[in-house]
Formats: C-alpha cells, structure tokens, sequence
C-alpha cells in the first residue's frame, strides 16, 4: 500500500501496525487506523496542518549566535504582535533555517549574528534559486532576525536588507473556468461537503482561512458577516442563491459549516488537502486549487462589469493592484470584445 506523504510505518514487537507522520525539522506524530481510513486521514489532515516544529533549546544557544537571535526575536514586540498563523509560519521557517547545515556541515544557527554579511545571504539564496519563493521567504525571515539584531544592539546593519527577492516567473494560482467549475459540480452533488465547500470558496470569494471559520452565526438577513483573517477587514458579502441551497442541503451540528470526519473545524492546511483530494476525485488538474475559486469569483464579477471598487467589496483585497491583477484576463476580453463591436457598427453603418 503506498503511503500518503510523509507517513512512515512499521510492525512493533507485537505483531502490529505503527504508522506515523515524520517531517525533517517537526516532531513525529502518531497516527491511528489503516491508512487512508477516514479516522486515519482526519489525524493526518491535523497534523499536517498542526505539526509543531522541534523548538529551539535556549540552553543550547551559543551567546551572541543566530540561534540566539532567533529566540530573543521570538520573545520581542515585534513578533509577539504578529496574528497567529503568522507567527507559527515564522517560527517553523527561522528554526529550520537554524538547523540546516552549511556547506562545512555547521548549523547556521551556530553561527555568529554578527558575523553574517551580504554574500553570505547571497549565498545562501542563491542554493535554494531553483525554489524562488522559498527563498525570497527566508529572505524576510533574515531581514526580520537582522532587524532585531540591530534593535538589540547586536549588530549595526542589515546585511540581507540591500538583497533583491528573487524574480518569480508565474501567472500566480489558476483561475477555475467554468468547464472546470462544472466538471466539479457533476461529481459533488449538493448535500455533500465537497459542493458546500466549493460554493462556500466561488459564491464569497474568501481566502480558505476564513472559509473555514464560516458557520450559522456569520449568517443574518440573507448576509455573510465574516472578519478576514489575513487583512482584519470586516466584510457583509449577500449570499447567492446557489450558496444558500447548498448550506441548506448539507447536514451539519457544528459551530462551522465545515468540518472533518471526526466533526471538527478544519485547518487551513487541512482544509487544502482535503479540497485537493475532492479536486482530485472530480478529473480536475492539479492546479486546480481553493484559492483559484477566489480567483475565479472576481474573474466573474469583473465579466459582470463590476468596477474594482465593486470587486474588493466582496473578495477584500485591501490593494486595487491587487484585484487589477485577478481580472486582468477578464479586463482583457471584455475590452477585446467592446471594441470589435465597435469596430463592426462603424463598418456596417459606412
């Protein structure tokens, strides 16, 4: 039986089957069942999303050293004001970074802060180039760390602050067409959570984060009232019909309208591979993700000649260059369209 990622399996000294998820830099998490049951697969959806990182020993920094930083960095205002989700993403990503070995076999977290210059962030970057937005990430890491190195005194520069992020060739998530928005429709009927799920995505046009926080009480006079995540925006999004029905027609006694097999709320990351799994099962490609029906929700409204304005309005994009860049396309063959009307009523009526 081939495993699900990053699941690893053995018969103890008693005849049975252990099976745990072992990730370099996370703690090992054991996982219950056979694989792929439906009671396995919710832990591994938990765990994957919830795996907590190995945390770095204070009693084993060296004085003056990045794995020194990198704690005195996580004790400071900087990041203790950082939401949640965002300081798990920084934590797991700094402590990584502080366990991976240099060419020499050191651990950068070893190394002296103050010792770290431009070439050496160069270096570093330029080994992880072939996964640029791996390493433009860790490169916001080490400006966070390099500014507090120079808050504390440590150090008088930033060495990684004059390195350029890495040029990222790519059109960003797919935008759902409607062929694939059907395709999905024909094999997650509504009732099932698969379709709840995909209207909850397309019909509000929200990140997966607050996807699947929705419930019953964001509800009021045919309204969706769900604060953002991300962004803190509040929004009041008018619910479509085609998202009323299948919240209508999905059983649910939860506090949200989505949940796991074992009735839970789902995480973010938990949520994805889940979606990804339903994607999957409907003969949609791989690029087909959740976010790409955020995507497609404001691909709709700009083809229904909504403004920019109109378009934030509902999917919250804090930035118009932002939603200029989502419905580019659309922008396109709108204009395409108006203008070869135009440029047939001059013919016709010459």
């Amino acid at each position: 039986m081939k495993l699900p990622k990053f699941v690893h399996g053995y018969i103890d000294r008693h005849g049975r089957p252990r099976y745990y998820l072992r990730r370099k830099g996370f703690k090992k998490v054991p996982l219950p069942d056979t694989p792929w049951s439906p009671s396995f697969m919710a832990a591994y959806e938990n765990a994957w999303a919830e795996q907590p990182p190995i945390a770095l020993s204070r009693g084993n920094a060296k004085p003056g050293s990045m794995r020194a930083l990198a704690i005195a960095y996580f004790a400071s205002p900087a990041f203790g004001t950082m939401r949640p989700r965002s300081q798990y993403i920084y934590r797991a990503t700094i402590e990584r970074f502080c366990r991976t070995l240099d060419q020499n076999g050191m651990p950068y977290g070893d190394k002296p802060a103050a010792g770290l210059r431009r070439e050496h962030v160069l270096k570093i970057v330029t080994a992880r180039a072939n996964k640029p937005q791996t390493a433009n990430f860790l490169i916001k890491m080490l400006r966070a760390l390099m500014r507090h190195a120079v808050e504390i005194g440590l150090r008088s520069d930033d060495p990684a602050r004059e390195v350029r992020l890495l040029r990222v060739k790519s059109g960003g998530h797919h935008a759902w067409t409607e062929d694939e928005i059907a395709m999905f429709e024909r094999v997650h009927p509504i009732g099932s959570r698969e379709r709840l799920a995909f209207a909850l995505l397309l019909h509000t046009g929200q990140r997966r984060s607050d996807v699947v926080r929705m419930g019953h009480q964001h509800v009021e006079d045919g309204m969706l009232r769900i604060r953002q995540e991300k962004t803190g925006a509040e929004l009041i999004i008018p619910m479509s019909a085609q998202l009323a029905e299948a919240i209508a027609a999905t059983p649910n006694g939860n506090l949200t309208f989505l949940t796991t097999y074992l009735n839970r709320p789902f995480s973010p990351h938990g949520f994805s591979y889940w979606f990804g799994r339903a994607c999957d099962a409907a003969g949609l490609p791989s690029f087909c993700t959740a976010h790409g029906l955020r995507k497609s929700a404001a691909r709709r409204l700009a083809e229904a000649g909504c403004t920019e304005h109109e378009i934030s309005a509902i999917t919250g994009h804090a930035s118009l260059q932002e939603v200029q860049r989502y419905t580019k396309s659309a922008d396109q063959k709108r204009l395409a369209v108006s203008a070869m009307a135009k440029v047939k009523a001059r013919t016709q009526g010459g």
